[in-house]
């Protein structure tokens, strides 16, 4: 059995799990989500714990056990806590501004770029070169701050463009005569 998945997710109090066939709903205080499990598996609740385990000792069946595992325990910690993704905007006359549904970027091109926010995802721009987005599904997190920081990534000589808060740009030399 894969390592991973032998470890239980602790489930809080403010989270609700619950089990169908081969579907299950976690419900918190930030929103629901579900998730669709392979029939190799079987979920186990007991005691404000939540346990995967395999139907059948199978390679796919282990392959695919931690995976699940990790999966859920985004889940729980989403619906709970949430995940946010921090973006810096680096250079001269980059800006960004969100409203509504949109996010405006002036990134140097001769036209704006207006970005539209998906459902159930949050951004906020509390400075002009500062982005947060904030949700309760990671993988949709993380898509959307790879898809903004996409329009201009960072650029290896002076390092301007969009670039993960946390991220350190190794910087090139210029040509020297």
């Amino acid at each position: 059995m894969s390592r991973v998945s032998s470890n239980p997710i602790r489930v809080p109090s403010n989270v609700e799990v619950r089990i169908a066939e081969d579907n299950i709903h976690i419900k918190g205080p930030l929103g629901s989500l579900q998730f669709s499990i392979t029939n190799e598996l079987v979920l186990d609740m007991s005691d404000s714990m939540l346990r995967v385990k395999l139907k059948s000792e199978s390679h796919q069946a282990n392959a695919i056990s931690g995976t699940t595992r990790a999966v859920l325990a985004n889940m729980v910690y989403g619906v709970s806590i949430g995940f946010e993704k921090r973006l810096q905007l680096i250079g001269v006359g980059y800006r960004a501004q969100a409203t509504v549904n949109k996010l405006n970027l002036t990134l140097g091109f001769s036209h704006p770029i207006d970005f539209e926010i998906p459902i159930g995802i949050k951004i906020e721009t509390p400075t002009q070169t500062e982005i947060i987005i904030k949700g309760i599904d990671k993988q949709k997190v993380g898509q959307v701050a790879a898809d903004i920081r996409a329009y201009r990534k960072p650029e290896p000589y002076k390092g301007k463009g969009i670039r993960y808060s946390d991220e350190v740009i190794v910087l090139k030399e210029t040509k020297k005569k």
